[in-house]
């Protein structure tokens, strides 16, 4: 599948848009090389694999909105390799990156303009976007339901409560966190149906809440994302999994420190 050129009018105005919002080259940089196998990344992606697998929404490609450097992309090409599928993201080089990564089309655009026609996709995915600076909510969310073909599945994922804000969120240009249900009202208000909300990392949100609110609570600490040593992040990950497997036996966690969403656009 070609990546469709954005509109002269769309392009003009995400490029106009770029210049408003800060850029991390180097938080690209860290995801890059993280996130083939940091534990956080390969939990999300797992999860995001089996919210498609659910919910696998119309015909058409998958779209990742705002897929970094394509970590996602190459996971879905992996686990999927007959479904079409193409990202885009706000930097270039990063856009790059993916494409070479994922072996996908990638462009570069705006989550607010998506440089996509209308009804282009079966469904879409998006990891911790929407919660950017330089992201509207409502206008993205109004963007991924018209390039989604009815029946299509939307699954974002968020990062969790805003009591949680920390260093990390600084650095990484997260401007909003989210409750399950104020993420469902978010949905709703974009014209999405069948929502479902769950959280998830609820066994690991102590640790979370030590990392960001004791040991990192300084105002000039660094992201998250970083190379754990082998064994910590085996650990992390076998937690993880089995927090999953609990998941998979209809038990719900009541809490944790991100939100996984799951919508259709009727």
């Amino acid at each position: 599948m070609a990546a469709p050129r954005p509109p002269r009018g769309r392009l003009a105005l995400a490029l106009r848009h770029r210049h408003k919002v800060r850029v991390e080259p180097a938080e690209y940089d860290l995801m890059d090389q993280a996130e083939q196998g940091m534990w956080w990344y390969r939990a999300a992606h797992a999860r995001v694999l089996d919210a498609l697998r659910e919910r696998p929404g119309a015909p058409g490609p998958v779209l990742d909105a705002g897929c970094g450097t394509g970590g996602f992309l190459r996971r879905l090409a992996e686990a999927e390799p007959a479904r079409d599928a193409a990202g885009f993201d706000y930097l270039p080089s990063a856009a790059r990156r993916a494409a070479r990564k994922s072996g996908r089309p990638v462009a570069a655009g705006d989550a607010n303009h998506l440089p996509f026609p209308d009804a282009s996709f079966g469904a879409a995915v998006s990891i911790d976007v929407i919660c950017h600076a330089g992201v509207e909510p409502g206008r993205a969310l109004a963007e991924l339901h018209r390039v989604l073909r009815p029946g299509g599945s939307l699954v974002l994922n968020l990062p969790a409560y805003e009591w949680l804000r920390s260093a990390h969120d600084a650095r990484v240009h997260n401007a909003r966190r989210y409750t399950a249900g104020g993420a469902a009202r978010l949905l709703g208000a974009a014209g999405f149906t069948r929502i479902a909300t769950r959280y998830w990392n609820g066994l690991l949100l102590p640790l979370m809440v030590l990392q960001r609110k004791v040991l990192h609570r300084r105002p000039d600490a660094p992201s998250d994302v970083t190379a754990f040593p082998p064994w910590i992040d085996a650990t992390l990950h076998a937690v993880s999994e089995t927090e999953r497997r609990i998941g998979r036996m209809g038990i719900p966690m009541p809490a944790g420190g991100s939100v996984l969403v799951l919508a259709t656009r009727p």
